[in-house]
């Protein structure tokens, strides 16, 4: 019976599980789970790679103490964060995490240089602060002339393991560098961070076969026998092929984890006018397709409200406190910058409360309610912009991710957006790198099939919509939208 891992890398966790496939059914196992986070030095956010790389390769030793002598290995991340590597292979410097506060002002300085329009015609991708392009148009420009290869972050995993250097399609495009025509590195964007071509490396596709574990850290660390195959290494496109649709259906997703990423898989970009004014973004995904997507902030928010509350409650304790609080007593517009990175993310939303005149929560259930009733209206404003722009109907959403099982969150976005919700599997980022590797083995034909193995493999939960009245809720979320953005509220917040 042959062995698949996956390591699936969080912004706030990471994990290394074995499949097998029998029949048709896929069967996970979690061997290794650890957590991830950034740290705070000198002004800077940073992640701990070194850390990164240690803890896969202690799941790859509990894999071998499992009985697995021989396998096939991929790796997905979050995106956007790169590393800068000297001609010996070295880091030249640490790795900057996409919270981190350099980039705050970056689009503005960089746009004057070059059109938002001409780099969302050139790119397709949405403008985000912490994109590459502008991470790299803030990073010291004598580290960077240094720099003889610069990888993405699960670009340099692979490198660690097998001493191979490629820059993954899925998570390349999310670095705003690349042209959606020539499907290349873009020339003008490169020059206008002076940066060349070569300082990157070849653009691979999902589903190649890289090659070997390096045969010093099997026998350094008793190792299994890998075969590492490139995955969709950028975590949503491993959760949007770990989607259990047989790709038939006129389907959105959600995958919800820090971030919620709502959207469809389509085999075109779209990358109009308006497209980039209401900031969708076309990132590649596995075997040709397009994530056509919006970013939404996401979970992020109750993780921090939780760890800032001293971990007192569980995710399920909060979501269960939540739904005994009156709905929609207080909203906020989670994707505003100021819910990125905050000091206190509970601060910044009672904050936000008081600017905006409504009722302040203060208890733990109060704020829960007041995130999840603000995703869920995110979520309805996000979908309904997504069936304007692609002139889609979409009959089915289905949530992936660890968001799917908070039941309030599902219920409520099956309501606000009167579409059916399809819940799970929460585990479909690890899942889709799993199917990837399949396919890539020749144990399944390709999307459509892994699909409905996915379904066959996994529970879900269907969210029936459920009939209320939104005129009056509708009304105020469209004013607060409005407020917000009026420069009384600005020059509150500055």
């Amino acid at each position: 019976m042959s062995n698949y891992l996956a390591v699936d890398i969080g912004a706030s966790s990471g994990r290394l599980v074995s499949a097998t496939l029998e029949g048709e059914q896929i069967h996970l196992q979690e061997l290794h789970r650890f957590n991830n986070s950034f740290t705070e030095r000198n002004g800077h956010a940073y992640w701990n790679i070194d850390n990164l790389f240690d803890e896969i390769i202690q799941g790859l030793r509990k894999a071998k103490q499992n009985g697995i002598d021989s396998c096939t290995l991929g790796i997905d991340t979050w995106a956007v964060d790169y590393v800068l590597l000297n001609k010996e292979g070295r880091r030249i410097h640490e790795v900057y995490a996409y919270r981190d506060a350099r980039t705050l002002h970056a689009p503005n300085k960089l746009h004057q240089l070059m059109s938002r329009q001409d780099v969302y015609e050139k790119t397709g991708i949405q403008e985000l602060n912490f994109n590459t392009l502008y991470q790299l148009f803030v990073h010291d420009r004598e580290q960077l002339a240094q720099a003889d290869k610069i990888l993405m972050v699960p670009d340099y995993l692979y490198y660690r393991l097998t001493g191979i250097m490629v820059n993954e399609m899925t998570n390349a495009s999310t670095m705003q560098l690349l042209n959606v025509n020539t499907r290349e590195f873009d020339e003008d964007l490169l020059s206008l961070l002076q940066l060349r071509r070569d300082q990157f490396s070849e653009l691979a596709e999902p589903g190649r076969l890289l090659g070997p574990i390096l045969p010093e850290l099997i026998q350094k660390y008793d190792l299994p026998d890998c075969q590492l195959i490139l995955v969709p290494t950028h975590d949503t496109a491993s959760a949007v092929a770990g989607v259990p649709s047989p790709r038939e259906e006129s389907w959105a997703y959600i995958s919800s984890g820090t971030w919620s990423l709502l959207g469809m898989e389509r085999s075109h970009p779209l990358n109009t006018k308006t497209a980039m004014q209401t900031n969708y973004t076309n990132e590649w995904g596995a075997y040709g397709t397009y994530r056509f997507l919006k970013n939404i902030m996401g979970l992020w928010m109750i993780q921090e409200v939780r760890r800032e509350g001293g971990s007192a409650h569980s995710f399920a304790e909060l979501a269960q406190l939540a739904s005994a609080e009156t709905p929609f007593v207080s909203l906020v517009l989670c994707n505003q910058s100021s819910f990125l990175n905050p000091d206190s993310m509970t601060l910044e939303i009672q904050r936000f409360c008081e600017e905006t005149g409504q009722p302040v929560p203060y208890t733990p259930g109060a704020l829960a309610r007041c995130i999840f009733d603000s995703l869920a209206l995110s979520y309805r404003d996000a979908l309904h912009e997504l069936q304007r722009l692609t002139d889609d109907t979409i009959t089915r959403l289905h949530i992936v991710g660890g968001g799917a099982n908070n039941e309030l969150l599902c219920q409520l976005t099956a309501d606000l957006l009167e579409i059916e919700v399809l819940a799970g599997p929460s585990e479909s980022t690890a899942i889709g790198n799993i199917a990837v590797q399949l396919i890539s083995s020749g144990a399944l034909e390709n999307l459509k099939a892994a699909g409905r193995t996915i379904a066959n493999s996994f529970p879900t939960r269907l969210f029936e919509p459920r009939p209320m009245q939104m005129g009056e809720l509708l009304d105020r979320w469209e004013h607060l939208k409005i407020q917000a953005t009026s420069p009384f509220h600005i020059s509150k917040k500055e």
